[in-house]
């Protein structure tokens, strides 16, 4: 079985931010299609509850969050860089702008058009998941304002092209390029009119199509089933942080061996509950003991992460 399994769908914009990683790298790799809503049988008993998508599995260790499975992908396969100018702090903290304004733009302007052709299924999810309604309403009033702000964002993308580089660090692709791409390709892809809010821009459809080569690596396909099983077959890692992370806040290191919880800050907070086995300033690790498949270790991201005493 390949080692990286992706816990993913297709239409999923945080995914396709991976798949271009992984395509930027090469790597094989299996998709495992997940609902797009809840209930998500197969996800839950790996990840402890959390039910974001997209989620990393290598064998019982299980990543959660798009900017921690990229920073997990480098460390475990390093070449070719996802930061070929050495800028992996800087461009690891493009996130908080790609994940947050720029990603909420890209949903404001596509659900103003579509929201009404959605499923009651669907917006009850979502509604669960941030915790506030789902105003399609709102969101139609908020169109021509939001309209300028995917602008703006896609303008300081091709800013950044315009020396003519062929990708936001220069000549070689990298994480900055995956995390501004997946935000506009997700735009054009589900409200394709969308387009011409930023497509004229000097430089940016070039650079778009340029990473729409890069393709997405060696994908096969994989079921739930057997990524349960591979979980079920494998240990988890002894040593579950990587050498070099910057070490864990003293607050954080204190709690380690002790039992936990921890929830997203942001929205999706279910809590997920173990014994914190590792920590620095970018993850916590937790192992959870699942009655099916065994030990499994959960990694999340520090940064936008909650971590307490379990009650």
């Amino acid at each position: 079985m390949t080692d990286l399994l992706l816990h993913q769908y297709d239409s999923s914009p945080f995914s396709e931010k991976v798949r271009v990683c992984l395509g930027i790298k090469g790597l094989a790799w299996a998709a495992v299609d997940q609902p797009v809503v809840m209930p998500k049988p197969e996800l839950v008993p790996l990840t402890g509850g959390y039910r974001k998508i997209p989620v990393l599995q290598v064998g019982a260790d299980v990543y959660c969050d798009s900017v921690l499975i990229v920073r997990e992908l480098e460390a475990r396969h390093p070449a070719p860089s996802l930061f070929p100018s050495g800028s992996g702090g800087i461009a690891s903290a493009l996130s908080e702008w790609t994940d947050r304004s720029f990603f909420q733009a890209a949903v404001a302007v596509i659900f103003a058009h579509v929201g009404e052709t959605i499923g009651e299924e669907f917006i009850k999810d979502r509604e669960k998941l941030s915790g506030a309604p789902f105003d399609i309403a709102g969101m139609k009033a908020a169109f021509p304002h939001m309209a300028t702000q995917l602008r703006s964002h896609a303008a300081n993308v091709a800013q950044q092209l315009a020396d003519g580089r062929a990708f936001l660090e220069g000549e070689k692709p990298g994480l900055a390029d995956a995390n501004a791409f997946y935000n506009l390709w997700f735009a054009g892809s589900f409200y394709p009119p969308s387009k011409a809010l930023f497509e004229d821009l000097p430089g940016l459809s070039d650079w778009y199509a340029r990473v729409v080569a890069i393709g997405h690596g060696q994908r096969r396909e994989a079921s739930r089933a057997e990524a349960l099983d591979a979980a079920r077959k494998a240990e988890p890692l002894a040593a579950p942080v990587p050498a070099g992370e910057a070490a864990a806040a003293p607050g954080d290191a204190a709690l380690v061996g002790q039992k936990v919880a921890i929830a997203a800050t942001d929205y999706g907070r279910d809590p997920i509950t173990g014994t914190l086995v590792g920590a620095s300033a970018h993850r916590l690790v937790l192992r959870r003991e699942d009655a099916d498949l065994g030990a499994i270790q959960v990694h999340v991201p520090r940064l936008g992460f909650a971590l307490m005493p379990a009650a």
